[in-house]
């Protein structure tokens, strides 16, 4: 489960049902007004304090020496650092999210920070998250408390304060080793996705995109199977939706943790792989296993590209799917808004895997009683509208996929957003 504390952005797209097309419908004079846009960095640019861009950016020489204190205890850290240019947006922002995918070796860890530029300057550096693939270095977190005149984190989001949009920012990247080790961390990818949402309660559904009657092969697996599994990392069932989600994903891909990876899960639990992925993407600080960015980290934890965005509408969700990429979504309903649930959630974590003839959507939902439950059919109207008006992520996914597999098109004439 991820409850939505923050008011999450998408664009507003209006149309009828249309059939199945090859391709995304013609650009309607209301799309003009899309604001989200995700821009990947680009680590040929900006300034270099011991980090060295070649496959990714890496660990070349330490810039300086810190300490870290949480509760492992306090520890001494060679650092190297690496700031980002300044990105321009082309619209007045109210959130950004921050996603990445990195190897990182026992003795590493990494800090992601982001300021923006307003029309009064710049912000302070905010930390958008700390982590590390193990738990013996530090405990993987968001940082709460970050508020000021400026804006504030929400675990892992930035969100603008109402008078301070922002229409530029910069990503930094530090990256920590043991001193004298000669560890070397690596970040391999990193994106920021800029959005602002525009107050709706209702979504006008979505024409055909082209995957209708296209069904992708995705594992399917029970969140609830797991009730009262290791309450240490926040329990089970309806805590676990996006570990759930994001292991069905790496499944399809053939990337999770080996039998060897998960032999100190209990022998009785029928899916150890995601009682591993709950762990190894717990945030000790939100204390739960729902932290966006560290779900499609851990990702990268298996060789794997991934990163958070917002997609517009059915239609542009429905470009992955003909490319042979699930998506996991984000949302947000009561009882009753999404027939065929059978529950209701202030927010909730399932897999896109494709469409039916009809454009309905195909959906390995993990609230499900059991792993033959999983696979949903829901009404392609209430699915869109719950999915991305503004009470609910807005149109947030996980994008997780392999080096090589070509995403597809994004949207012509709009902003792009992956």
């Amino acid at each position: 489960m991820r409850a939505l504390t923050v008011l999450l952005s998408t664009v507003l797209v209006s149309a009828t049902l249309a059939a199945p097309a090859p391709g995304l419908a013609a650009t309607r004079p209301e799309a003009a007004t899309v604001n989200v846009v995700y821009q990947r960095a680009d680590f040929a640019a900006g300034t270099f304090e011991g980090t060295a861009a070649g496959d990714g950016l890496s660990f070349a020489a330490a810039a300086g020496t810190t300490t870290y204190t949480d509760a492992l205890g306090t520890k001494s850290w060679e650092y190297a650092r690496w700031t980002g240019p300044e990105r321009t947006i082309d619209f007045a922002a109210t959130q950004l999210i921050a996603s990445w995918t990195a190897d990182v070796p026992a003795g590493s860890w990494l800090q992601v920070e982001v300021r923006g530029r307003h029309a009064a300057g710049l912000t302070k550096w905010y930390v958008l998250g700390r982590w590390a693939y193990g738990e013996g270095d530090i405990r993987r977190t968001s940082v709460p408390g970050q508020a000021d005149a400026d804006g504030t984190v929400s675990v892992d989001t930035f969100v603008a304060a109402s008078d301070k949009q922002i229409n530029a920012y910069q990503l930094r990247l530090t990256l920590y080793r043991t001193p004298g080790s000669g560890v070397t961390p690596t970040v391999r990818t990193l994106g920021a996705m800029a959005s602002n949402v525009p107050d709706r309660k209702t979504v006008p559904v979505s024409p055909g995109g082209g995957a209708w009657g296209t069904e992708l092969s995705v594992p399917r697996r029970s969140q609830n199977v797991h009730e009262g599994h290791y309450p240490e990392w926040d329990g089970g069932g309806q805590a676990w939706c996006s570990p759930t989600s994001t292991t069905m994903v790496l499944g399809y891909w053939g990337r999770w943790p080996s039998a060897q990876d998960t032999s100190w899960v209990d022998p009785a639990d029928p899916n150890p792989e995601v009682d591993y992925e709950a762990r190894y993407s717990y945030d000790y600080a939100y204390q739960g296993s729902g932290n966006w960015p560290f779900n499609t980290a851990y990702a990268g934890r298996y060789g794997l590209n991934g990163f958070i965005t917002r997609l517009r509408s059915l239609t542009e969700l429905e470009r992955f799917i003909s490319v042979g990429i699930p998506v996991i979504t984000s949302q947000s309903f009561k009882k009753g808004e999404l027939p065929g649930a059978g529950y209701g959630t202030n927010g909730h974590i399932m897999v896109v895997v494709g469409f039916t003839a009809t454009g309905d959507v195909i959906a390995n939902d993990p609230a499900s009683a059991t792993n033959d439950a999983v696979r949903h059919i829901y009404p392609r109207a209430d699915f869109e509208n719950v999915w991305l008006r503004s009470s609910s992520s807005g149109g947030i996914v996980y994008v997780i996929y392999p080096p090589g597999h070509a995403l597809p098109a994004t949207t012509p004439g709009l902003p792009a957003n992956w």
